[in-house]
């Protein structure tokens, strides 16, 4: 490739670059022909930095993988970041104070956070979303359609399933899902969400929106919302079996941030799914 056709790639770094979900997202990078591997992050401590990001995959990249966040954000365009809420944060610092454009698929983060992250976002462009999933995504604009054409006198439960390592319970996929039901009904998921049953709990509240939590073996997602009527029922479902989806998502969401200076945005806005 010659060296013009090279520097009109978009130049990508990546977040927790030793991780199951980094890795992937490394070789996503690698094969993607618009894209260049700009940088790699990991935490401090890990064994993996100074290797070359590409090594666990058999391939020199020239870029070493840092704990340094201005080096490693020093030549990219775009972060990707799939990490921890705390570690996600300064990223979020670190790409507002040095105009990085940034992808965050990390789930698990507090109202708090969230805010700050918008706050960012008014110095530099950002999609956040609780799943990178095309099909997850088409998902939620169905989950708006039916939210909205099957009214609170239809029961909602949303039930998803993933290993057993999991950390945080519900997902945010399955609480983005509540979220586009409850929204469609003009409500809050703070106002109809349920998140446990147990004992005596009575009649069912007309409108709630119920949720049921599985964790076991090595299930990588699977979401299903259930709207229950008298005498019919409507199940919407989406299964996971890896992670190459999520990362093609992030791609397609890098991209898209490409054009962008400044806002905060989410997935529907990337796959042309906005109202």
């Amino acid at each position: 490739m010659s060296a013009a056709r090279d520097n009109d790639r978009l130049r990508v770094a990546i977040a927790g670059a030793s991780g199951r979900m980094g890795r992937m997202l490394i070789e996503a990078v690698l094969a993607a022909p618009d894209l260049r591997l700009a940088g790699a992050l990991d935490m401090a401590g890990s064994a993996a930095l100074g290797q070359d990001a590409g090594a666990f995959a058999g391939k020199t990249t020239g870029v070493a993988i840092t704990s340094d966040l201005r080096a490693g954000l020093a030549d990219a365009q775009v972060l990707i970041d799939f990490t921890r809420p705390e570690g996600t944060m300064a990223h979020v610092a670190a790409c507002r104070d040095a105009g990085v454009r940034l992808v965050i698929g990390t789930t698990g983060l507090t109202d708090a956070q969230k805010t700050a992250v918008a706050a960012a976002a008014e110095r530099t462009a950002i999609v956040m979303a609780p799943n990178m999933g095309v099909g997850v995504n088409v998902l939620l604009k169905l989950l708006t359609l039916a939210g909205t054409a099957l009214d609170d006198s239809w029961d909602v439960e949303v039930i998803e399933a993933h290993h057993r390592h999991k950390v945080d319970a519900p997902s945010g996929t399955a609480l983005a899902l509540g979220e586009a039901v409850a929204t469609a009904r003009g409500t809050t998921l703070k106002d109809s969400a349920v998140y446990a049953r147990q004992g005596h709990t009575g009649e069912r509240k007309r409108g709630s929106i119920g949720f049921a939590t599985i964790r076991g073996g090595d299930i990588f997602g699977d979401h299903t919302v259930l709207f229950a009527g008298d005498g019919e029922r409507v199940e919407i479902t989406h299964k996971s079996s890896g992670r190459a989806g999520w990362a093609q998502g992030a791609l397609r969401a890098a991209r898209f941030l490409a054009t962008r200076e400044r806002g905060l945005y989410g997935m529907d806005q990337v796959l042309g799914l906005a109202a």
